[in-house]
């Protein structure tokens, strides 16, 4: 018999479509599969002995606080990159690190505990375009930026804590990415020691 024969053809169809379509549920299989990637965070961190309001407030007194509705629109407005650049450019300021929230932990904490609860601020804080500058290389540095500052009260003192990016980001082996992120890290570094001492 050969594929001339109406019936092996029809045989050979069936088959190659069989084959395809376990070809493809493999493919599909293989896009659903699941990844963990371990990844081994170094935590930057200081305690210092002046108070918490005053180390929050030295450590946002480093960072720029532009008008967010505005800001957000005027991104949202940005026709190119070289506008988008002067209007994240404008918004970081001198300092070049924006804060973008700010969640006062130790708030919720008080519902329960009162004046007890020791005061803790999380900042979210950043700049756009070096988020975009790593983004784009390794799309899951979109997962840690902005990145994090986190102050608490302890008994020893003000802990004020960053976890690296570079160590966030060296599992992906991206070299031009790691060298964005260590100036991003010496910043947020520099701004979180001056506050502290």
């Amino acid at each position: 018999m050969t594929l001339t024969d109406p019936k092996t053809f029809r045989a050979a169809l069936v088959i190659s479509a069989a084959l395809v379509s376990g070809v493809l549920c493999f493919a599909a299989a293989q896009a659903r599969h699941s990844v963990v990637r371990p990844v081994e965070v170094q935590r930057f961190s200081v305690t210092s002995s002046r108070p918490f309001d005053e180390v929050l407030s030295r450590i946002e007194g480093g960072l720029a606080h532009p008008d967010m509705p505005s800001f957000v629109k005027q991104l949202s407005e940005a026709h190119n990159q070289s506008e988008l650049e002067s209007v994240v450019n404008a918004a970081v300021g001198t300092t070049g690190i924006m804060q973008f929230n700010e969640f006062d932990l130790g708030g919720v904490l008080r519902k329960e505990a009162g004046d007890q609860a020791p005061p803790i601020v999380r900042l979210l804080v950043g700049n756009p375009l070096i988020m975009a500058e790593m983004v784009k290389s390794v799309p899951d540095a979109g997962s840690y930026a902005p990145v994090t500052i986190l102050i608490d009260q302890r008994p020893d003192g003000v802990h004020v804590s960053y976890d690296k990016m570079t160590s966030l980001l060296s599992p992906y082996e991206n070299k031009d990415v790691l060298q964005v992120a260590r100036k991003l890290d010496a910043k947020i570094e520099g701004l979180i020691t001056s506050a502290a001492f």
